[in-house]
């Protein structure tokens, strides 16, 4: 099958099962702010979702229902016309970004995170509240820092693990083929 011209990934789906699929993670995506999956999903889900976020930016009720018809979820249609699009509404496109993080062990698919542009991973990974603009205090800064290096840490400690884990499925996979 050839790829020339293609619009479109299919994803070995038909069309509603593809249609499901682009709607979960368009879901997921605006619900989350950051998800996983993999590096051709999140090309294809990037196109879809930046329309919908560049379509939330007129905010009036035809535009709620175009966007509630192509991503099915009342919550996530609310949340991109009133939150993303107010985020975004300088920002003329580009509101996603793709980092990828290397393969799957057990298929060695290509892995990637898909998140918005302002996405925060700091707060999002502690359930620490933003210090208020008047309090500027020792003990808060003190603790903002035992915070970020905790998070540093832990980062570090998850990719330190995946390595591991890749590695110990590489070694395994070239023993059964020696076999």
């Amino acid at each position: 099958m050839s790829s020339h011209r293609r619009r479109v990934k299919h994803f070995g789906r038909t069309a509603k099962p593809r249609r499901a699929l682009l709607r979960g993670l368009m879901t997921s995506l605006v619900e989350h702010g950051r998800i996983k999956t993999t590096v051709d999903k999140a090309k294809e889900l990037r196109r879809h979702i930046e329309k919908l976020i560049t379509l939330g930016k007129k905010g009036d009720v035809a535009t709620r229902r175009v966007i509630l018809a192509r991503i099915a979820n009342k919550d996530a249609m609310t949340t991109i016309v009133d939150d993303l699009s107010k985020r975004f509404q300088s920002r003329p496109g580009g509101y996603t970004r793709i980092i990828k993080i290397g393969r799957r062990p057990g298929d060695q698919a290509e892995m990637a995170f898909i998140e918005f542009v302002d996405y925060d991973f700091k707060t999002k990974g502690s359930n620490e509240s933003e210090d208020t603009k008047g309090s500027k205090s020792t003990d808060k800064a003190k603790t903002a820092a035992k915070a970020k290096a905790k998070a540093k840490k832990a980062v570090t400690t998850l990719v330190a693990n995946k390595k591991k884990k890749t590695q110990k499925a590489k070694k395994k996979a070239r023993t059964v083929s020696r076999a």
